[in-house]
């Protein structure tokens, strides 16, 4: 092996060593920043869908009955494979849909949850988010995957 070879092999392994740390440490603990102990019901209209990884999002507009004032709420879903394996595509909530949404506040107090169940109001289809194990991680603050 000549000195320019070990020098990229060395390189090469660092980068990939690099790259794979930073992607793992960016993955969160659930209860590091949803509170299992603050469940909420969202009733509001779809504004936004991000389809990414490694959590998938949808946005949603809550009108408060008692001063009409509307309020943005982000809802953090598992991945798009994930999604996928519980049946969703892309096409299972539109912009435009009015939603009820089951989750879990974030802790730090912002318009955030971790969206645990969605039904289409038009339709009374349950889109699901989390499968058995992974409500059961949530519920004694495990990883979120």
């Amino acid at each position: 092996m000549t000195i320019g070879t070990a020098k990229y092999l060395a390189l090469s392994a660092g980068l990939t060593f690099a790259l794979a740390t930073s992607s793992a440490g960016a993955h969160h603990a659930f209860s590091a920043q949803y509170d299992s102990e603050q469940p909420v019901t969202l009733n509001g209209v779809v504004v936004k869908i991000d389809w990414l990884n490694p959590h998938a999002y949808f946005y949603v507009d809550v009108e408060d009955a008692a001063t009409g004032e509307i309020t943005s709420w982000a809802c953090e879903l598992t991945s798009p494979v994930g999604l996928m394996r519980r049946g969703w595509t892309r096409n299972s909530m539109k912009i435009g849909d009015q939603v009820v949404v089951d989750g879990i506040l974030a802790r730090d107090g912002s318009k955030l949850m971790n969206a645990q169940s969605v039904v289409l109001v038009s339709t009374g289809q349950k889109l699901f988010t989390r499968t058995p194990a992974e409500e059961q991680l949530s519920s004694t603050g495990g990883d979120q995957q």
